[in-house]
């Protein structure tokens, strides 16, 4: 297990996060809802001290417990599946930062789930998430999150817990005396190449590996962020491209878990944005009812790379935090299918209206699921000029 100097880091870490995202301190009277799973109450329990250190009031939340999860999903009614409880949205008004850590105690137990039964639940909380995603557009409310190491994520990733409690470790910097300082220059070589990207002018990218072919088209008014600390660990650089260029094909040969079911070996096939073919090794079945969700969960919203020389993520770690900022051999590429982030948008952020999206091909929906590929690829940005030149090779963005 983390040690606890380790997980005081962590806290560290996770607060420096939460401030980096929002581009400014956490004030005296800011309201922070803090939301963790029953194995990593000890982490809670750390940062709820640093936040009232601070002058923030930490708003400390159990997740339901896999039990309860499960019953919930096979005993909840219709009225039931979809029930916000009184005052829930006011309190949402009122956030100013969410830090969410998971740590599961089971990864397959909603398996035998209707997964209609999961989508008609998260499609309720979509309303929820619009209230914080206009808060965040006006600089009143951030976000971060990790994962915590637990026996059944050491499972699954076919290690052992000590093993996977160092892989953990290693990719938050939490063996260093000063992790926050780890972050901050991460954070630094990061910039100079979102820089060298947004001076692009760029209209479409090319991705292309053994088992890829794919085209997306960048969209007007776009920017490239990431590695800003709304997830911890994040080694990423993304995009959300305009959902209608989506041409080709994208396969995803890391495994992902989702709402405790196993997915694997899946492949898409896009044209003019939508996607037309959906196979999977595994799970195929829960991948075509998830993504069909709403209107948009079976758009891209996402297109993400990863540089392997940031990356301290090495191999399969059965968490998508983890796996979609696999460094390896070859880095990653992933893409998301469902909602886009408006933080991507390069103007004003309050003035990204539902209109302006639809208009600019940013994607809405109250799906986020991310498929990640390790193979060897090749990125070429495709600009207004008809040239095309290499962005990303051999696991590493071409800037120097």
């Amino acid at each position: 297990m983390l040690t606890e100097k380790q997980l005081k880091r962590y806290a560290d870490v996770l607060l420096w996060g939460l401030q980096t995202a929002k581009s400014r301190r956490i004030y005296r009277n800011d309201i922070v809802l803090v939301r963790f799973d029953l194995a990593a109450v000890r982490l809670a329990e750390i940062l709820f001290a640093k936040l009232l250190e601070v002058g923030a009031h930490p708003l400390m939340r159990l997740n339901p417990t896999a039990a309860m999860e499960r019953d919930f999903f096979s005993l909840a009614n219709s009225k039931q599946l979809i029930y916000i409880p009184p005052g829930e949205t006011d309190l949402f008004k009122r956030l100013n930062g969410s830090i969410s850590i998971f740590a599961p105690e089971s990864m397959t137990h909603l398996v035998k789930i209707d997964p209609q039964k999961i989508a008609k639940s998260v499609l309720s909380k979509k309303k929820l998430r619009d209230v914080l995603d206009k808060r965040e557009a006006h600089k009143q409310f951030s976000w971060t999150l990790c994962m915590f190491p637990t026996a059944q994520l050491a499972k699954h990733a076919r290690i052992s817990q000590k093993a996977y409690c160092a892989q953990v470790a290693r990719a938050c910097f939490l063996n260093s005396a000063s992790p926050v300082i780890e972050w901050q220059n991460i954070f630094k070589q990061a910039q100079s190449i979102k820089r060298w990207l947004n001076r692009l002018p760029v209209t479409a990218l090319q991705v292309t590996s053994k088992n890829m072919d794919l085209r997306i088209s960048l969209g007007e008014k776009r920017r490239w962020v990431g590695i800003s600390g709304r997830n911890i660990p994040s080694f990423e650089i993304f995009v959300s491209p305009d959902w209608r260029g989506t041409q080709g094909s994208f396969y995803a040969d890391q495994p992902s878990y989702r709402k405790g079911n196993y997915v694997r070996g899946v492949r898409f096939k896009f044209e003019d944005g939508r996607l037309v073919k959906i196979a999977a090794k595994r799970g195929q079945s829960f991948v075509r009812q998830q993504l069909a969700m709403d209107k948009g969960a079976a758009r891209i919203g996402e297109f993400s790379l990863t540089d392997k020389r940031f990356s301290r993520i090495n191999r399969f770690m059965a968490n998508t935090l983890y796996d979609e900022n696999f460094g390896g051999p070859h880095g990653n590429c992933h893409i998301a299918l469902g909602s886009s982030y408006s933080n991507t948008y390069s103007g004003k952020p309050v003035a990204l209206t539902k209109p302006i999206k639809r208009k600019l091909g940013f994607n809405e929906s109250a799906l986020h699921w991310d498929f990640v590929n390790t193979e060897k690829k090749q990125v070429s940005a495709i600009l207004k000029s008809g040239k095309e030149i290499v962005i990303y090779e051999h696991g590493k963005f071409a800037h120097t």
